[in-house]
């Protein structure tokens, strides 16, 4: 397993941007697929974006457009850059890694919140 650290997460207004950042402890090179997830209180954890080895990007409907995962293979960090913030965005969000194809996303980091304010 990866262990995985999020940071990034802030208060921030409608409308504004943030950058979350998920450092690994070690290279995410051979990783099949990384993701962010992020759950809201009293609501269930839901995907909000992930990016495969081949770069492959996939968004949920509630963020496309908006939002954008990226990976740097050098820093071992994987990205999501937040734009257009709404107060439905509020939410611990989660960084996870599925390491191949036949695996669940096995490792999960501890989390960052975001707050998106009127």
């Amino acid at each position: 397993q990866v262990q995985l650290v999020e940071s990034g997460g802030d208060l921030v207004q409608a409308g504004g941007s943030l950058r979350l950042t998920c450092a690994a402890s070690r290279s995410i090179f051979s990783i099949f697929k990384m993701a962010w997830f992020r759950q809201a209180p009293g609501k269930q954890r839901e995907l909000v974006a992930t990016i495969t080895s081949g770069g492959s990007t996939n968004y949920a409907d509630a963020v496309k457009g908006r939002f954008t995962i990226s990976r740097d293979y050098a820093k071992n960090t994987v990205y999501l850059e937040m734009n257009s913030l709404k107060l439905e965005d509020t939410a611990v969000y989660y960084c996870a890694a599925k390491e191949s194809t036949i695996n669940p996303f096995g490792s999960w980091g501890q989390g960052t919140q975001v707050t998106v304010s009127s």
